[in-house]
């Protein structure tokens, strides 16, 4: 065979670098990455969810008429009356509040129902007053006596306490507050203070969790 052929031959079998070994390698490279991300000590990772923080409670030590305490802390909390006449607190906007009767205020504490009925009219005279921040943050609006002010007002609880929310101002309880619903914990339903009375002053006992604690339940969050 004669050298000019066999080197003709040689050039037109040579292996040529295939224009596939890149992204072959890419494929390898990304079904490989996986195993890798997932394989962690003691597991795989897992990524919490981000939970928002409970909003501080709001007082109001100043004394006034209902009237005038209730206009003030719906100024603090930037909250205006509902433009509907009923809604649930999911579809009420941001930056609003309404009214819920006690019995079904305190069912929906009892059994952590996440969805509270607003109404825009207090259907009571002891309807308590729910608010709906900015945030979606829900606040449950109420009258306390002086004692448990100290323990309420700071931005920071180290444990939980027991506190009495009345619906109305009164000798006993002349400070109007707002109390985060999300750090709730409720196992009874208002009691009135005159039982012959059905739309007087009402009275709910519960406890208010530390600012540290997480509640499972996200209701007003």
């Amino acid at each position: 065979m004669l050298m000019p052929d066999i080197v003709s031959r040689m050039r037109h079998t040579a292996p040529v670098p295939s224009l596939l070994t890149g992204p072959l390698l890419v494929l390898m490279l990304m079904c490989l990455l996986p195993a890798q991300l997932d394989a962690a000590p003691g597991g795989k990772t897992e990524i919490l969810p981000l939970e928002k923080s409970a909003p501080a409670a709001v007082v109001i030590e100043t004394a006034g008429s209902e009237a005038e305490l209730r206009r003030q802390m719906r100024a603090k909390n930037g909250v205006t009356e509902l433009h509907t006449g009923s809604v649930r607190f999911s579809q009420a906007p941001t930056g609003s509040f309404g009214f819920i009767a006690p019995k079904l205020l305190g069912l929906a504490l009892v059994t952590q129902s996440p969805d509270l009925g607003l109404e825009r009219v207090a259907p009571a005279a002891n309807a308590y007053e729910i608010h709906k921040l900015a945030d979606g943050s829900g606040m449950l609006v109420g009258f306390m006596g002086s004692d448990l002010m100290p323990q309420v007002a700071p931005s920071q609880r180290p444990k939980n306490i027991r506190i009495a929310l009345y619906s109305n101002p009164s000798d006993k309880a002349p400070h109007i507050v707002a109390i985060p619903l999300v750090k709730l914990m409720v196992d009874r339903v208002p009691v009135r203070l005159d039982p012959k009375k059905a739309d007087g002053p009402v009275m709910l006992d519960m406890d208010l969790q530390g600012t540290a604690n997480r509640k499972s339940s996200q209701m007003g969050q």
